[in-house]
């Protein structure tokens, strides 16, 4: 019944968005009815890329991938702008004549779209890398450095030549270890597959640590597990991994709702715990457990604004550095992205964790706030 009611209200403001473009064309019926099949076909674009996975060449879904997912920005901004536009209607602001045969104001909105979806592609190319150090008492047999990143979503968006420049900024920094939070695969495993990614990830060269995300649960979490497996990835699921002095913790994704409780996996060792958790809820639990530092990911703080303003408001915390109690939080908003290559108003980054042991005092962060020391990449 939900999903009956986001698809009504997706038909709802497709035909609305298309309404106001049909409205807005200045001429007779052609040019308005060019406009709007090129808007509809673009979506079908969009659709059809997920709708033949299986059926189509890795070629033309990734054609498609390309050319039908920006579909999904414009749509939402096209929305806004023509909502805003009649609220000014309906407030006075703007006289209702202008929302028809104005060739000048639909120009300006094609012109502000195309730059938001230009300037969002550029973006998330940048990938910013945030630091972290904490000092903590418990025993570390020396410092260690550990590369974090969620969300790579890698497939036919994110293909294996931009999971070569990911791992050449993992190898950069020199890691001890390397923890991946989840959904490093984006449905489907077909292009991985046939790609060899697996091959990419050997370059890495140090222990890597996996959870699945719920993306893997959409695919096929079996395949999944046979492609970490061949990738030298070791999978935590709802089980516990020792690392020099370190007790790393893997829930399994929420998506199983059998999953242990953290209660039952949390072993009271000495050691400094981490814990991978793909979806960011019910952050208590890692507090009450005494886990010391939590990474998860999964929101992506909404890719796009204002679709952050809806993470902001579902998750206790969508992006950034948390606290609560002497446990300590990083929600990453993620090193890939799912669809439509584009940023607007968030960031593609990853996690550089440098541990040592000392007296917690000199924590180099502070408690609930980004830190802008980045250097973008």
């Amino acid at each position: 019944m939900f999903l009956m009611g986001i698809l009504l209200l997706f038909l709802i403001t497709v035909t609305f968005v298309t309404w106001h473009l049909w409205c807005l064309t200045p001429g007779g019926w052609i040019p308005k009815l060019a406009v709007s099949l090129l808007f509809l076909l673009w979506m079908v674009a969009a659709f059809a890329s997920m709708a033949f996975r299986n059926r189509a060449s890795l070629s033309t879904i990734t054609a498609l991938y390309e050319i039908g997912h920006p579909w999904m920005i414009a749509y939402l901004y096209l929305l806004v702008a023509f909502l805003l536009l009649d609220i000014g209607v309906l407030v006075r602001l703007i006289p209702r004549e202008w929302l028809s045969d104005n060739g000048y104001l639909m120009a300006g909105i094609f012109a502000v779209v195309a730059a938001i979806l230009v300037s969002g592609g550029i973006h998330y190319r940048h990938k910013y890398r945030e630091e972290l150090t904490i000092q903590t008492e418990k025993s570390l047999p020396r410092p260690l450095t550990v590369v974090l990143a969620s969300d790579l979503h890698l497939g036919y968006s994110n293909r294996r030549e931009e999971l070569s420049r990911w791992v050449n900024l993992i190898n950069a920094e020199k890691p001890d270890l390397v923890l991946f939070g989840g959904d490093i695969v984006d449905i489907q495993l077909r292009p991985l597959v046939e790609g060899n990614y697996a091959a990419e990830f050997a370059r890495i060269g140090v222990p890597i640590y996996t959870v699945l995300g719920n993306h893997e649960y959409i695919g096929s979490e079996p395949e999944s597990e046979k492609f970490f497996t061949d990738a030298g990835i070791t999978l935590l699921r709802d089980s516990v991994a020792h690392f020099e002095g370190l007790t790393l913790i893997g829930r399994d994704d929420r998506s199983n709702r059998s999953r242990k409780p953290l209660s039952e996996l949390f072993d009271g060792a000495d050691g400094f715990t981490i814990l991978l958790d793909h979806q960011p809820y019910h952050l208590e639990e890692a507090e009450e457990a005494g886990v010391d530092f939590q990474f998860s990911g999964h929101t992506h703080r909404g890719q796009v604004w204002p679709l952050s303003w809806v993470t902001d408001a579902l998750f206790e915390k969508s992006w950034g550095h948390h606290r609560r109690g002497n446990t300590r939080y990083y929600i990453s908003s993620g090193l890939g992205i799912w669809g439509p290559k584009i940023r607007v108003g968030t960031r593609s980054e990853y996690l550089v964790l440098h541990l040592v042991s000392g007296k917690p005092e000199t924590l180099h962060v502070p408690e609930d706030d980004m830190v802008d020391n980045n250097e973008n990449k």
